[in-house]
């Protein structure tokens, strides 16, 4: 069984945004000859590896929704320079647009069940993509989209 998870995307207002840092991401890893994978490092590992691994992504929350999703390729144990354990989530450099899914703000990440994920879109996001994060964010949690 697949199972996915979500997380907020601190610091990141848009998708445009996220693609911009993946981008910069990506051109770091060629220049130095690594593999072309984006991470993401949490602190907590989720217990639930096995269902993640396979075929689960992480689906990015961005000014109150869920508006883009990364395929998970792996999870894996790391140790920060501070020695404290961590887990490295590899994803394919690929940003998956998404139907915008309203969300709550919540530390952390949560589970979400491929039920549940939101579908999706083609191309130039859907719900209001030309208008101010604050009002676009307001409109989602009124439900408009």
């Amino acid at each position: 069984m697949t199972i996915h998870i979500v997380k907020l995307c601190v610091g990141v207002a848009s998708v445009e945004e996220l693609e911009a840092h993946r981008d910069r991401e990506m051109a770091a890893r060629r220049a130095a000859g690594e593999p072309e994978v984006a991470m993401h490092v949490t602190r907590m590992f989720p217990a639930r590896k096995d269902e993640v691994e396979a075929g689960g992504s992480l689906y990015w929350v961005m000014s109150g929704a869920i508006q883009c999703r990364s395929e998970i390729i792996a999870l894996e144990a790391v140790t920060g320079s501070d020695g404290i354990k961590r887990c490295a989530i590899m994803m394919s450099p690929e940003i998956i647009r998404t139907a915008a899914a309203p969300r709550r703000p919540f530390q952390g990440w949560r589970y979400l069940k491929p039920e549940d994920a939101p579908r999706d879109v083609g191309g130039g996001g859907e719900g209001g993509d030309g208008l101010p994060g604050e009002l676009r964010a307001k409109l989602l949690e009124l439900g408009a989209w």
